[in-house]
């Protein structure tokens, strides 16, 4: 059985609890390796390479910094490929998803490589007599990174390029569902010339989550999950003395009003609500039809779920892959379940779904419910699978209102014609991201990415111009210069005269 490896201080390492846990193969159900769990003297380990390693990264010129950014950017491009295959093996997801993936998370690689431009500070000259003002951004120390496993390679990349280019050292905690990619880039950064203790990874499940967010050497933490796990992270990093980012769950909303193209509405729903399989925090899992668009609505996108094909993801031709685990695939199962015991009416049923040589695969065919109320547990829970669920409104301000009410501000979208109904949607709807005609409105890497209430605990966003001041504190220095004249002693306040 293939075995995987934490990375500590530059190397591969088994750790020392010699607990494992198994990494399935989502197509056909069958384990392909075993991951080394790590507890808390695989974080102590961790966390003393990093602090060691801090004292001199810290030091090194920002050049030197970009530098290592630049060559690791080429060699991820290089085995984009490589990545994409190690994400799909245990994932399930496309290849060509994959590929995406690996893409997005380059763009903030990319960014990262001008982090000399966003680690300017501001100066003024003379704000007192002689005296001269000015700040400064420097690194936090060790941080670290709890990442979810339907993204392995991008969530991880929106975190480390920018806290590693900005003089941090970095310790990942993947998922341990698809944990392989991890350190594919681990070694990715090494040959970049990384030095040895900058880059760190600990395997494992909640014993190790918690000896990260209680370690006194950890200095931050960033995490992507379920809204419960973020909310538990937050309280206990914060109250362990820690910066804590931490994004949850969601449930998103797309709004189809009757003047929409509806074929575009159609194409963008079954590509946003069935994208590797549902499994995204920025997936349309609602829809929202307005009046005579929830018929046409339905029937458009029924058509289109009849010709998606659906099968081990590194197939050709097949565009929705299966479900990581078999746990997960009964979870998805149960809430179809559920919908049609409350009542909503089931247009497309993916339970039963057999993939020909894959019988034994985590599969959960694309799934419709229509006549979906806010009061079904469809409708309130974030199932990430491939069910989508349309409401019925009559009004567009109905519509707003239920988004607004909903626990959870992600990432919403409107499709409409008209300009005044997106401009209203743009500037009244509580939710932090928001497409006008995009499904999925997931910001390049030079915004930030983060939601709204339940979707985000901490202030700030991840990646982008937020993400340099999360790994990064201001200090603000005043200055005098001795002049040759002396003025003496003054026990009186200070004043800008």
């Amino acid at each position: 059985m293939r075995r995987i490896h934490h990375w500590l201080d530059g190397r591969l390492s088994e750790g020392v609890s010699g607990a494992t846990g198994p990494v399935f193969n989502p197509a056909t159900g069958e384990q392909a390796a075993e991951v080394a769990y790590g507890g808390q003297a695989e974080v102590d380990a961790a966390v003393g390479s990093a602090l060691a390693a801090f004292e001199r990264w810290r030091d090194s010129s920002i050049g030197t910094r970009q530098g290592v950014m630049f060559a690791f950017r080429e060699l991820v491009a290089a085995r984009r490929r490589e990545l994409a295959e190690a994400i799909t093996a245990e994932h399930g997801k496309t290849i060509d998803d994959a590929l995406g993936e690996v893409q997005r998370g380059l763009e903030v690689v990319e960014f990262a490589c001008n982090i000399g431009h966003l680690l300017k500070g501001d100066y003024s000259d003379q704000v007192s007599s002689g005296v001269d003002t000015f700040t400064i951004r420097q690194p936090l120390g060790v941080v670290a990174g709890i990442t979810p496993f339907n993204f392995p390679v991008m969530v991880p990349m929106w975190m480390f390029p920018i806290a590693i280019a900005s003089g941090n050292t970095f310790i990942l905690k993947p998922s341990e569902k698809d944990p392989s990619a991890s350190v594919l880039l681990a070694e990715m950064l090494t040959e970049a010339g990384l030095p040895d203790g900058v880059f760190n990874v600990v395997h494992g499940s909640r014993d190790a989550v918690e000896a990260l967010i209680a370690h006194p050497g950890v200095s931050a933490i960033s995490f992507v999950g379920s809204t419960p796990v973020a909310r538990h992270i937050y309280e206990t990093g914060t109250r362990n003395g820690k910066r804590v980012q931490a994004l949850g769950g969601a449930k998103n909303h797309m709004i189809v009003l009757p003047d929409a193209d509806i074929e575009l509405a159609a194409d963008a729903a079954v590509s946003a609500g069935y994208g590797s399989a549902g499994e995204r925090c920025m997936a349309i899992s609602a829809v929202v039809g307005i009046g005579k668009a929830g018929d046409e609505l339905v029937e458009a996108t029924a058509a289109r779920i009849e010709k998606l094909s659906v099968g081990p993801g590194d197939q050709p031709g097949v565009e929705m892959g299966p479900l990581v685990t078999r746990e997960h695939m009964e979870r998805v199962r149960s809430y179809i379940e559920a919908g049609v015991s409350q009542g909503a009416r089931l247009v497309a049923d993916g339970r039963d779904l057999v993939v020909p040589g894959y019988e034994g695969g985590f599969f959960v065919g694309p799934t419709l419910f229509d006549r979906v109320t806010p009061d079904m547990t469809i409708y309130q829970d974030e199932i990430f699978g491939p069910v989508l669920s349309t409401v019925r409104m009559d009004h567009f301000e109905e519509a707003i209102d239920l988004i607004n009410r909903n626990p959870y501000g992600n990432g919403t979208a409107v499709f409409t014609n008209d300009g005044g109904a997106a401009r209203k949607f743009q500037r009244e709807i509580q939710v932090g991201m928001v497409g006008i005609n995009v499904p999925i409105p997931v910001p390049l890497s030079y915004y930030s990415f983060g939601g709204w209430k339940d979707s985000i605990f901490g202030s700030h966003a991840i990646y982008g111009p937020e993400g340099v001041h999360f790994y990064t504190r201001q200090k603000v220095v005043i200055s005098r210069w001795a002049d040759p004249v002396h003025r003496g002693v003054d026990l009186g306040f200070p004043t800008h005269g």
